[in-house]
């Protein structure tokens, strides 16, 4: 017979009782004409009362628990006083009873439930002590439950139960407590005890990022030490490049190694001083030879590198001065010479050069505002001179004339500039000397000589001229107008000048 049963029999006893008492109350009631339904309750009533008086003490007393866990065997004598004690028991506190047995037994399957989640997760890697102390509340709950203690029994399977779950708990902390470990081992270069707290971890939490990639940083340690102890050996030895090769293959078989990456920080920026170095010493080397413009190019390679950058730039300054100042040096012979031989546009480009190389040179600033202002009057010198026929003109004549002083105030002038004055000089003396021009028209003619006077008409006349360029202009009415340009002295003075308007004008309506 199950619990099940025993719990329906223990209830149909107090319905029993229950439905005795209605039906003594009730029976007077109708006792002339009892209903057949009536009868056949009565009987039913009876036959269970009679079960559970009799029959139900000897099932009780064989009764055995379905989920008790390491049965003992007891003593003959000891299970008939048991079974002989268990029959005196009442049928309700046997139903309590069995409702205690039942609460016990569904505690114990949840510490069942957690103590299986708790052995897949290898409890007694990490939590040996307290998951063995919890179990040691599940025994003594065990030797209550074989003593029918069932409530004892039960407490005991809750302080086993809840201490399951507290390591149940606990995971978390462990697991951030685990991969802690895992990284120190890492650190220690120590695989074995890497790969298993890593391998720990991924118990706890499959998906866990930081611990799978710790498996494999584990699995492949051995490898990434070998290598970093080889590459150590080359940079010991100056070998940089082969060590960079062995610090750069841990890498790519850990590339989260921080050894590994220093390493090959390390090794870089000695190879770039080492590489900076050898520029600079490259660099000194040529500026000692006389080769200062390779000097400055070694120098600003070395600069390039990004290291020592204050060094690699006052290498390059120094020497460029040095450079500049030989080309200042180089320029400012060339400054003589063109000053010398009044070539002052050359000596006004030398200037300039030289200011590229350095704006602040006082003798370079000073010297070309000396050289423009020659320049300039070199320039008006040979334009006065090449056009000696502008000086009729009163304003251009007194314009030569203070650059002519200008020339002759300059001490010392120079071959050049004695020669333009003098040439000069003549021409301004020539251009105030009058001569005498011969025109001649035919008397038709109206001749205005511009800028000097109406001549009207006439056959034949003399004018004494300045030395200039003019212009005749001949009109007549009826007759195209004429003019004739003609220049007085400079060795262009014509015999004689003719006006006369000869074409006559033929009238568009005339036909």
């Amino acid at each position: 017979m199950s619990e099940n049963d025993v719990d329906k029999i223990g209830t149909a006893d107090f319905s029993h009782n229950e439905n005795s008492v209605f039906l003594n109350q009730v029976a007077p009631i109708k006792a002339d004409k009892p209903s057949v339904w009536v009868w056949v309750s009565l009987a039913g009533l009876l036959l269970l009362a009679l079960l559970v008086i009799f029959v139900l003490p000897s099932i009780v007393s064989e009764y055995k628990l379905p989920l008790e866990k390491r049965v003992e065997l007891v003593e003959a004598s000891a299970v008939d006083a048991n079974t002989e004690a268990v029959s005196t028991i009442s049928p309700f506190e046997e139903a309590q009873r069995s409702l205690q047995r039942k609460e016990a037994q569904d505690v114990l399957a949840e510490l069942l439930a957690t103590q299986a989640e708790l052995d897949a997760l290898e409890v007694e890697r990490w939590a040996q002590e307290d998951y063995e102390t919890a179990l040691e509340q599940a025994s003594i709950g065990d030797e209550y439950y074989r003593t029918q203690d069932f409530v004892l029994a039960r407490t005991s399977y809750e302080a086993s139960r809840d201490g399951l779950l507290s390591l149940l708990g606990s995971i978390p902390a462990v697991l951030v407590q685990t991969l802690s470990m895992a990284e120190q081992a890492l650190v220690a270069q120590n695989s074995v005890a890497a790969f298993d707290q890593f391998s720990l971890a991924l118990l706890f939490e499959p998906e866990n990022e930081a611990a799978q990639i710790g498996v494999q940083r584990a699995q492949t340690l051995n490898d990434v030490v070998a290598l970093l102890k080889s590459a150590e050996k080359f940079q010991e030895s100056g070998e940089l490049q082969q060590a960079l090769i062995g610090y750069n293959e841990a890498l790519d078989l850990d590339s989260r190694n921080e050894i590994a990456a220093e390493k090959v920080d390390e090794v870089l920026r000695l190879i770039t001083e080492k590489e900076f170095a050898e520029l600079m010493s490259n660099g000194y080397a040529l500026l000692q030879n006389e080769n200062p413009e390779q000097a400055v190019n070694s120098f600003r390679q070395a600069l390039q590198l990004g290291i020592k950058q204050e060094q690699a730039q006052a290498a390059i300054i120094q020497t460029e001065n040095e450079i500049a100042n030989a080309e200042i040096n180089r320029l400012s012979k060339l400054i003589v010479g063109a000053e010398q031989s009044e070539q002052w546009q050359e000596a006004v480009n030398f200037y300039d050069d030289v200011l590229a190389l350095d704006n602040n040179l006082l003798f370079a600033i000073n010297g070309k505002d000396y050289a423009d202002k020659r320049t300039r009057l070199d320039n008006l010198l040979e334009q006065s001179i090449s056009n000696p026929e502008r000086f009729s003109d009163n304003a251009v004549f007194e314009e030569t004339l203070d650059v002519y002083y200008t020339g002759r105030s300059i001490e010392p002038p120079g071959p050049r500039l004695v020669t333009q004055l003098d040439e000069l000089e003549r021409l301004l003396e020539n251009s105030q000397t009058f001569i005498d021009i011969l025109f001649r028209s035919d008397n038709l003619t109206d001749v205005t000589l511009l800028r000097v006077e109406n001549l009207g008409a006439f056959e034949q006349v003399s004018l004494s001229l300045k030395p200039g360029r003019y212009v005749a202009v001949g009109k007549r009415s009826g007759y195209r107008e004429v003019r004739e340009e003609f220049t007085v002295g400079f060795g262009l003075t014509p015999d004689m000048v003719v006006v006369q308007c000869n074409e006559p004008i033929v009238s568009a309506n005339r036909r």
